[in-house]
């Protein structure tokens, strides 16, 4: 869909219309490649050691708290092709309520992302961090907490430069 089209088919053949697409403001990584490169490496040196789902978990609630929608376009539909489902996916912005759709270590990344995006109280609390702790290795917490880090430096770049969703498909480069 380009930017002046704002219809869809449903499956009963009727079309609807949607408000135009917003532009985006600029496209960074065309202005500033060196750190769009940078960002690249950063992330796939975050994901090193971590479980892809568990990955694609806080990436996913990371851009929901940071009201990313390109981001959330992106890894919702990542996840999607990797085999999650829709169920929990839909249950993530709500995961507090809705716990017993994940693992305990689940649970603990996703309650240690929401800390860590959300620096209101100006740092993570003790007893999210000891939770988090208990679930992981060492390693693997220190790339957990890198994961969160970089997802949320992908979602400042993308709401500030109002990235467009709807055109990503799973397994696209950034």
């Amino acid at each position: 869909m380009t930017t002046n089209e704002n219809t869809t088919g449903t499956t009963t053949g009727a079309t609807k219309e949607y408000v135009h697409e917003h532009s985006p403001r600029l496209d960074w990584a065309q202005h500033a490649p060196e750190v769009f490169k940078a960002m690249i490496k950063l992330d796939t040196a975050a994901r090193k050691g971590l479980d892809p789902v568990v990955f694609e978990l806080v990436k996913i609630r990371a851009s929901q708290l940071n009201h990313c929608a390109f981001c959330l376009d992106m890894h919702t539909k990542d996840a999607l092709a990797a085999g999650e489902s829709v169920e929990r996916i839909i249950q993530l912005s709500a995961w507090d309520e809705s716990r017993h759709f994940y693992t305990a270590k689940e649970v603990a990344a996703i309650e240690l992302t929401e800390a860590i995006t959300v620096l209101t109280d100006g740092f993570v609390p003790d007893d999210v961090y000891a939770r988090a702790a208990a679930q992981f290795e060492e390693a693997e917490l220190t790339q957990l907490i890198a994961a969160i880090t970089v997802i949320n430096a992908w979602n400042r770049f993308g709401v500030t430069t109002r990235m467009v969703p709807g055109h990503y498909k799973a397994g696209d480069v950034k």
